[in-house]
């Protein structure tokens, strides 16, 4: 029963993380429940300390949904492993040859960008749905499976929850699943997961490794949410060379961000430039016909009927994120399921008091005036230069608001409140990647972003 316990929490982490979160610092811990306690075992001090800092409260959550109440966790690290000594003769050869299924000091690292099986794959082409925002960026993705495709560097751009993970996983999939050799070398990750696994190899002297690995033992890289590099000078220079290198064998290389490559702050011109070389491909907000067929698409994958005022409903209230409409989805069918009724609009009424809705989009004065009554300051303050951590968390609060649900430009944007575009940038970029993380500060950001009602 206590190792079923923690098989299904390893089960749920890997559905609700992102895969390259879960392979780098999930799938290394070992678990042992006793009652209500779960205690996890970290290969060193250094991911155990990582993931007590960052993943905490989704352990602790997944945790919860499996063995009930609130259970008590515990991270270690294990303190058993001998670490193996580093020589310190002679310098390294240039050239070296990996040994890429060997450990090295007990990091996560050590090990080569496993391929990932068909069958594992999140997403492919035959569940996405296609409508006049995403259909240029689907068609390229779909060309970059197949080797008639002139470039083979594909650079995917939308706001968050617009469909850039699903077409990322779909070129995976279709190429692992039509690819004539028996094991295609995929390695999809996030950009943060190649500058920690990057730091990893600094750390534990395997940087020959970490470069050997992602320039000549992989054939295709899929690297999500590149503008995370945005003023790290040292990893944009890796992932410059990590880029020239795979160009040079003919690799495929997919890269998504948020932002397109000219609205970059901080990323070294070659950098940019080696953005721009692919084809490049925005995703729009999808136009009501589309989500609609979203909706409906994904109630048959559930196998349940969904009467057609219901589907128009979501579709009509849920504009700007995908991720978001399906999402409600899931929760009405679900609540459905679990008390036995019919998917009625009194239900979906319901589910949608717990998800932000925008019909119509809220303007610019609205999400200000939200902002600062939320943070309780005035817009004079919001303005300003103070860079006190609330009014700096306020006004990335903004920043973010004020481009998920208008079309105004990051310049724009700044112009309103006083900022460089740069600067909007960097403070959309933060509240995604806390979001993103589910930290306790990006649970407070997403929950005070769903309070905001037209």
């Amino acid at each position: 029963m206590m190792k079923t316990a923690w098989k299904q929490i390893l089960r749920s982490l890997e559905k609700s993380l992102n895969p390259g979160v879960y392979s780098v610092w999930i799938k290394p811990l070992s678990g042992k429940v006793d009652g209500n306690r779960l205690v996890l075992t970290a290969p060193n001090d250094f991911v155990a300390n990582w993931v007590r800092d960052r993943l905490l409260p989704v352990l602790s959550e997944t945790a919860a949904q499996v063995m009930g109440g609130e259970p008590k966790i515990t991270i270690v690290a294990n303190t058993e492993k001998t670490v193996a000594p580093v020589l310190k003769s002679s310098p390294k050869p240039k050239v070296h040859v990996p040994q890429p299924r060997q450990e090295h000091l007990g990091l996560p690292i050590a090990d080569a960008p496993r391929p990932i099986a068909a069958n594992n794959w999140r997403f492919s082409f035959d569940d996405f749905v296609i409508g006049p925002s995403n259909e240029l960026a689907c068609a390229a993705s779909k060309s970059i499976s197949h080797s008639a495709f002139n470039s083979d560097h594909l650079f995917l751009s939308s706001e968050p929850g617009l469909g850039k993970t699903h077409l990322l996983h779909s070129v995976g999939h279709h190429l692992c699943a039509t690819s004539n050799r028996k094991n295609v070398r995929v390695a999809c990750l996030s950009s943060e997961d190649f500058a920690t696994r990057m730091v990893l190899a600094i750390k534990g002297r395997q940087v020959d490794q970490f470069k050997a690995q992602f320039r000549e033992n992989i054939d295709v890289l899929l690297l999500e949410d590149v503008h995370f590099f945005q003023g790290k000078e040292k990893m944009q220079e890796e992932l410059l060379c990590t880029l020239g290198a795979l160009r040079e064998r003919g690799c495929k290389v997919v890269l998504t961000s948020s932002f397109m490559p000219k609205d970059f702050s901080g990323i070294d011109n070659r950098l940019v430039s080696r953005f721009c070389s692919g084809f490049l491909a925005h995703i729009d907000r999808p136009d009501l016909e589309t989500r609609r067929r979203i909706v409906q698409e994904k109630a048959r994958k559930l196998q349940v009927n969904v009467p057609v005022e219901v589907t128009e409903l979501l579709a009509e209230r849920i504009t700007t994120d995908i991720r978001q409409l399906e999402s409600c989805l899931n929760n009405m069918v679900l609540k459905a399921r679990l008390l036995n009724r019919a998917v009625t609009m009194n239900l979906a009424w319901e589910v949608l008091d717990n998800y932000a809705v925008q019909n119509p989009s809220p303007d610019y004065a609205h999400i200000i005036d939200f902002v600062c009554k939320s943070y309780s300051l005035s817009e004079d303050e919001l303005k300003s230069k103070s860079r006190k951590r609330q009014i700096v968390l306020a006004r990335n609060t903004a920043f973010y608001l004020v481009r998920k649900h208008t079309e105004l430009s990051l310049k724009a944007i700044g112009e309103k409140l006083g900022r460089r575009h740069s600067t909007v940038l960097k403070g959309i970029t933060k509240v995604e990647r806390e979001i993103s993380l589910q930290t306790p500060l990006g649970r407070q950001l997403e929950q005070t972003a769903e309070r905001l009602t037209p």
